[in-house]
């Protein structure tokens, strides 16, 4: 069985290396870093992974979760998994 293909979205740099760091050491497959809804958008489309790591806040620009109506729009087959360190469900 291979590994799931991950992309993973966040604004902070240190999250998006420390989650790769502990992935691949867990054998999956991280195809993907993006900082910005904009680069998530453009790298699920060329990449098509099968799971993409969604900050649901990532600062300037498009958000997680429209950057989330974007990736699914396009019809991949990705699913996307929502991540936040916020404490408030809102």
């Amino acid at each position: 069985m291979t590994s799931p293909r991950i992309l993973i979205v966040d604004d902070h740099q240190l999250a998006r290396e420390g989650l790769s760091a502990v992935l691949s050491q867990g054998g999956y497959d991280v195809v993907g870093l993006a900082a910005s809804g904009e680069e998530a958008i453009e790298l699920a489309a060329r990449l098509a992974p099968d799971i993409v790591l969604m900050d649901v806040r990532l600062g300037d620009g498009i958000d997680g979760l429209e950057a989330t109506r974007r990736v699914v729009a396009q019809g991949l087959p990705s699913r996307v998994i929502m991540l936040t360190l916020h404490e408030t469900p809102a």
